[in-house]
């Protein structure tokens, strides 16, 4: 008699063969399909433990259409804003026995779109967080790519739930925080150029001008990370503004840093406010004050519309549009601006 070649790895066919079934039925055992008589189910599952039977996980993928993975577009993994959401998402995901790929664009807009294919076509959904793509490309791309979670963005596609901040009551809401402490004049260092969140800032700053006619609002090129904040240092010096609106804390924290390389103090000489409230705000020289956005919550709730989604399988989904409001989170970084002494 042939003896089992104990190094060749035991198949569906060895399975069926001693459970006495075909390979189909060993299928969909495998699979949890309930359709399966009990007893043959047993039978089936008592001779793949006898052989130490592992399902092929990539054909069992193939043959169940699913991956139990979804996939996450972002544009910056080394901001901690995105890495606290993919936290939340990642924590989420994992409790349903489902797993995260990550794809980072680099603040490459158009890497975005390719990005977000390439992770459709290997996971069940995508999450597109903060894409900085046109509205034009991303209303053409979002009905290719569902299920599909945006963060941050919104879509006239339907069935596409998107998670959002308020980024622009969240910035007034700073300014007149300044106001309330006695400045005059005013400096905004603008995010990323394709952001939408920092055209939100922008709109909700033209509406804060609108009310406050008397108060001086700068625009100054800044960007979205430590070192755009650092190097912003000597614009914000020769502004004369005496209280800064950064686009995020990361671009504060440079800003920060450089004020402090120059002698300038925090909040003496000019208040610094930050955005997102990420877990190093608190803990700055001085602390910062800025708005705090719930960067874990947006996360999960991200897991729980993507579940939504695969679990109608293809049913009506509702396009839940979901927004948060920041609150604003005053620490040791603004102050009341020095008197200057008399001439």
């Amino acid at each position: 008699m042939a003896r089992r070649n104990t190094n060749r790895r035991v198949g569906i066919a060895d399975v069926a063969e001693k459970a006495g079934v075909s390979h189909a039925t060993v299928s969909r055992v495998m699979n949890g399909n309930a359709a399966v008589d009990p007893g043959i189910a047993a039978r089936v599952r008592a001779a793949a433990a006898e052989l130490k039977y592992q399902p092929n996980p990539v054909g069992r993928s193939l043959a169940l259409g699913k991956t139990d993975t979804i996939g996450i577009v972002v544009p910056d993994l080394a901001n901690p804003t995105f890495q606290a959401i993919l936290r939340g998402l990642s924590i989420a995901a994992a409790q349903d026995g489902y797993r995260v790929l990550i794809a980072d664009s680099s603040e490459v807009t158009s890497e975005e779109a390719i990005l977000a294919g390439e992770a459709r076509r290997r996971c069940d959904g995508v999450v597109l967080c903060a894409p900085r793509m046109s509205d034009a490309e991303l209303e053409e791309l979002a009905p290719t790519l569902h299920p599909l979670v945006l963060i941050n963005r919104t879509t006239v596609a339907t069935n596409t739930p998107s998670l959002s901040v308020d980024y622009g009551q969240g910035i007034q809401e700073l300014a007149q925080h300044l106001v309330s402490l006695g400045h005059q004049r005013l400096a905004f260092l603008s995010g990323p150029e394709h952001s939408a969140s920092n055209r939100q800032r922008l709109a909700g700053l033209d509406q804060f001008r609108t009310g406050h006619p008397d108060i001086e609002l700068q625009m100054l090129d800044g960007g979205s990370n430590f070192d755009s904040g650092h190097e912003s240092t000597e614009a914000i010096i020769a502004s004369g503004a005496t209280g800064i609106l950064a686009f995020n804390d990361l671009v504060a924290m440079g800003l920060l840093s450089g004020l402090h390389e120059r002698g300038v103090r925090v909040p003496e000489d000019i208040s610094v406010t930050g955005f997102d409230d990420i877990p190093f705000a608190k803990y700055t020289t001085p602390p910062l004050t800025t708005a705090a956005v719930p960067i874990n919550e947006l996360g999960s709730l991200a897991w729980r519309r993507m579940r939504e989604q695969i679990q109608q399988a293809g049913e009506a989904a509702t396009q839940a549009q979901d927004e948060f409001s920041p609150r604003v989170e005053i620490r040791k970084s603004t102050a009341a601006p020095a008197l200057k002494p008399a001439s």
